[in-house]
């Protein structure tokens, strides 16, 4: 169930996507917050600035999570993103010990966006599905609809299909 604080921690990651595209990266954001709701860290996106193929913002932020924070502590703690993380975000989410994930695009959306744009080569596998293969429990809520969220991404990507 999405709370009124999720509702706010997801702007504020649509806010840190926006900020990223204004650094030159693409248009994601990630927040991580504790069980009380307080901001522990963000994280954008910085693929091309950085030339990191695995710059994603989920990425950066469980790496820089992971080597803040024990597993216990990154248990209670939820990872809100402007949309869906992708497989390799959900790997890093899940081997950080982040226990929540919550999320504005779904990755579909996110790929009707983007189309074969070759910067965002969309691998169609929801977030749910990564997670649902582990040895512990990452809990999801989204897509949530937020004020923003594919906004962010208007005019950034050249999709081919549309």
């Amino acid at each position: 169930m999405v709370t009124d604080q999720d509702m706010a921690m997801l702007s504020a990651a649509v806010g840190r996507a926006a900020r990223s595209r204004a650094e030159g990266n693409h248009p994601f954001g990630a927040i991580l917050a504790d069980g009380d709701g307080r901001v522990l860290m963000d994280a954008g996106n910085t693929v091309p600035v950085a030339g990191d193929c695995t710059g994603h913002a989920e990425t950066n932020l469980a790496r820089a999570a992971s080597q803040a924070y024990d597993r216990k502590t990154l248990s209670a703690c939820t990872l809100y993103s402007s949309a869906e993380p992708c497989v390799m975000c959900s790997g890093a989410i899940y081997w950080s010990g982040i226990g929540r994930v919550v999320y504005a695009l779904s990755e579909a959306s996110l790929k009707h966006l983007t189309g074969d744009d070759p910067e965002n080569p969309t691998l169609d596998l929801p977030c749910r599905e990564v997670f649902a293969r582990g040895q512990r429990q990452v809990s999801v809520d989204g897509p949530v609809d937020v004020p923003g969220a594919a906004a962010v991404h208007e005019g950034f990507w050249h999709p081919q299909d549309h």
